[in-house]
């Protein structure tokens, strides 16, 4: 017996010919789509402002709301929608006039079965390969500048040499850290550096998928898999073919889930619910935790030969505490970023405001750091970032004289060079002004500039 076919997607059916409906969703239904019919064109709007579709393929003419007004009113409540619509050839000149007016497609009455699916499948490819170029354009958009995270932190220099090498690779990596310091970040990285870095990068947070629909999301089910199954359902493995799967929270993986992740990495194939024939699959695996995974395997709580095929490269990521040299380029770096989200001009945080950030512990690591500067930036007044736009928690940190105790160096050198930076700003890039400003030699500015890595300033 052959498994079912794995057509997925979500369609509306709108006309007042019951023949036509009830035809149209036995059909689509056989096809494993998820269809759901209405009898006119208020039903249809109804529905498409209730939930998402696909695919909506509309009757031209129908008593009260037309098609010409669902398809108005799909363009309103869902552009992403396709829009079919179903004509007499009386009314052909009216159907291509609704193409000009963003209907993707028309079929003639009296309909033949293969014409109608045969469109179908066409306009479901191309809704997905849509999708799959708004995520890789999302991607793009929002891949981080590790340099900006880097540069002035060894420990992530470290990491970015590791990213250069690994990232060619297909090998699974595994990625260890508290919450917050930026996992996600070196997942991209590594995406980026790779051979494909072209297609999709698909983070899954495991820990956010309820236990008992993580299995069906990761690797898919077809449909009457399981109670409620109405339609087949394509997993992320096979929506992120060619590309990335990143898999955050790994920890959090159910046993049963466990033993069909080592499958897809061990022979690259995958077995949706339901389906007894294996699919292959074709994605590299990133993995990251905040747990001690090692510790997990000694209580019996994850698998161990998933442990090591997960860790064939194992990059930890050490917390913000750990390098406060960083925290001036990153705080540079995260008002640039909000600067263009919030529409505001800051120049950066006062050299009072530095020190405290430095001083901070950053239990919430990167992900804290965020939070604070954006909220001080939509709370402060004026072109730099004050104690006073800090919440009072981090101010009264700041008064601890234990507090960086540990890092005393790196927090002079990163005070060191946010506070030259600032004067060379003031100093419109005139080393010479700025030197005088900071009561030093001229070549004891160049040679500040050089060990601290300051880039030019104008």
């Amino acid at each position: 017996m052959n498994p079912p076919r794995q057509a997925s997607g979500r369609i509306l059916i709108a006309d007042d010919e019951a023949s036509i409906r009830g035809g149209l969703v036995d059909v689509l239904t056989d096809e494993g789509y998820e269809v759901t019919g209405v009898a006119n064109g208020a039903e249809a709007i109804g529905a498409i402002a209730q939930c998402g579709y696909d695919i909506v393929v509309t009757d031209l003419r129908m008593p009260g709301v037309d098609g010409l007004e669902v398809l108005r009113r799909v363009r309103e409540l869902s552009p992403q929608t396709l829009v079919l619509l179903i004509t007499a050839y009386a009314s052909v000149e009216t159907a291509v006039e609704a193409l000009r007016n963003g209907a993707h497609d028309y079929i003639l009455k009296p309909l033949i079965v293969e014409d109608v699916l045969s469109k179908i499948h066409r306009l479901v490819e191309y809704r997905r390969l849509a999708w799959e170029t708004q995520m890789l354009r999302r991607e793009i958009a929002s891949r981080y500048e590790l340099d900006q995270m880097v540069i002035r932190s060894p420990a992530m220099r470290e990491i970015s040499g590791m990213i250069e090498k690994v990232g060619p690779t297909n090998s699974t990596v595994l990625i260890t850290g508290e919450s917050g310091v930026g996992k996600e970040v070196v997942a991209r990285a590594l995406h980026a550096a790779s051979t494909r870095r072209d297609q999709l990068f698909l983070p899954v947070n495991c820990g956010a998928i309820p236990e008992n629909l993580l299995e069906s999301e990761l690797f898919g089910h077809a449909r009457g898999a399981f109670t409620g199954a109405a339609a087949a359902h394509e997993g992320l493995f096979q929506r992120a073919r060619g590309g990335t799967i990143f898999l955050d929270e790994i920890g959090d993986l159910p046993a049963g889930v466990q033993v069909k992740l080592l499958r897809a990495i061990e022979r690259r194939e995958i077995l949706p619910l339901g389906i007894n024939t294996p699919v292959m699959t074709d994605v590299r695996i990133i993995a990251a935790t905040n747990r001690r995974l090692h510790d997990a395997v000694q209580e019996g709580k994850f698998r161990e030969d998933l442990f090591y095929r997960l860790n064939v490269v194992g990059i930890e990521v050490p917390p913000l505490r750990q390098q406060r040299e960083a925290i001036p380029a990153l705080v540079e770096y995260l008002i640039r970023r909000h600067n263009a989200d919030l529409k505001k001009s800051y120049r950066g945080a006062d050299n009072a405001t530095m020190r405290i950030l430095i001083a901070h512990s950053w239990p919430g690591n990167i992900r804290e750091l965020d939070n604070v500067i954006e909220r001080a930036m939509i709370l402060g007044n004026g072109e730099w970032i004050t104690p006073a736009d800090l919440p009072p928690a981090i101010r009264h940190d700041a008064e601890n004289p234990h507090s960086v105790a540990d890092n005393l160096r790196e927090a002079i050198r990163a005070y060191e060079k946010i506070h030259i930076e600032n004067v060379l700003r003031r100093a419109a890039g005139d080393k010479r002004k700025a030197a005088n400003l900071l009561g030093l030699g001229l070549s004891s500015l160049y040679r500040k500039i050089e060990e601290l890595e300051i880039k030019n300033i104008s």
